[in-house]
């Protein structure tokens, strides 16, 4: 039987299968009367979105849709959406989607009545402070997708369009109130979307688990949240309809989101700026530099891995699990290399200066710099 339960770890999570029939009640718990639905273009027409609308409406809420979200959210597609928000007199944000709709919904919350561009709350030391939190409204998040953990997350990547470069906004108020993890609205995921957004997940219990910053809590998770993947990505990559494995997977991302409070790494550090520049899916992009990073990091988390790929059942120690990576890969038909993505390697240097930037960088367990960050790069290709 698909589990069913109610956390409170970090937040107030309604995880199960039907749990969306409460979005209603979600709304009235927060206070929320007017809520705008924030999601993506893809998904705003699907009956998921519509079945969403018609839970609040029924349940007597005057809810607007905004859906003006790309696949990596700028600050235009903000400003249409605190646009939205103010012009239909909303008290909430129900963000309602992948990562991207996650992310943008939370920031559209934020950013009503705040009086510094979004930039100024970037990620970096106590810029949070900057922030007016009495002007954060109430955050409700519902994933349709099992990757990126945004739901359970304090902070949304937006991208700036000029410089093409992803920055991570942050403030605590940014961690939804509620959450409703309901397996259902996972399954009709396309093949490719279910591999992406799992093989996301398990970047993100990956870095965790190898960052050398310490945090005994998230340890643990990461690791087990590997072993969900591990489990349960081949499944629902063969059945779509497997809710069990579905579920597994959901708590899988919401798992990885915990975890990489410890740190994340080169991986992200790399695919932040080729999703930007290329605009190509975070989760693939992750799965196809992910074996260049476990090389360029091997000396230091060999040992680390191999007590990893015990738990898993893997055997032979960090080249088992390597090999495993491979292998795992393979099963979901993820590009080799980032030319097999179709990118160029002319952009280098580029990529590699920005990579040097991204937040991520700190959590890698070798130290990054220019140079070796240009090696890494040219050996994903």
């Amino acid at each position: 039987m698909s589990p069913r339960a109610n956390w409170s770890y970090p937040t107030a999570v309604r995880f199960g299968v039907g749990r969306i029939v409460e979005l209603a009640d979600a709304c009235n718990s927060l206070g929320i009367r007017r809520p705008l639905l924030v999601t993506d273009k893809g998904l705003a027409g699907l009956p998921i979105t519509r079945q969403a609308l018609a839970i609040l409406a029924d349940g007597g809420l005057e809810a607007g849709l905004f859906s003006e979200v790309d696949p990596n959210p700028n600050e235009n597609n903000l400003a249409a959406g605190v646009k939205a928000y103010i012009d239909g007199g909303h008290d909430g944000v129900i963000a309602f989607g992948g990562g991207s709709g996650l992310d943008l919904g939370k920031l559209v919350a934020m950013m009503p009545g705040q009086t510094r561009p979004v930039w100024d709350f970037e990620d970096i030391g106590d810029w949070w402070t900057r922030a007016d939190a009495s002007k954060i409204a109430p955050i409700i998040a519902v994933p349709t997708t099992a990757g990126t953990g945004s739901e359970v997350g304090r902070a949304g990547v937006l991208t700036n369009s000029e410089t093409h470069v992803k920055k991570i906004i942050f403030h605590p108020k940014l961690l939804p109130g509620i959450v409703i993890c309901d397996p259902e609205l996972t399954v009709g995921m396309p093949r490719v979307i279910t591999a992406g957004t799992g093989l996301d997940a398990l970047a993100h219990c990956l870095e965790a688990y190898c960052s050398p910053h310490y945090h005994p809590m998230s340890q643990g998770i990461a690791l087990e949240g590997m072993r969900l993947v591990k489990d349960n990505l081949p499944r629902v990559y063969a059945d779509g309809n497997d809710i069990d494995a579905r579920a597994e997977m959901m708590s899988a991302a919401a798992m990885g989101a915990v975890a990489f409070q410890k740190g994340l790494g080169a991986i992200h550090a790399i695919s932040h700026p080729i999703g930007a520049v290329y605009n190509t899916h975070h989760g693939m992009t992750n799965a196809v530099v992910m074996p260049a990073v476990l090389r360029f990091n091997r000396e230091e988390i060999e040992g680390r891995l191999k007590l990893a790929a015990d738990y898993l059942q893997i055997s032979g120690g960090y080249e088992g699990f390597y090999n495993f990576i491979l292998d795992f890969r393979a099963a979901l038909d993820v590009p080799d290399t980032l030319s097999a993505m179709g990118i160029k390697p002319d952009r280098i240097d580029e990529l590699a200066a920005m990579a040097m930037e991204d937040p991520s960088t700190g959590g890698n367990p070798v130290k990054m710099t220019l140079e070796n960050t240009r090696a890494l790069l040219a050996d994903c290709f």
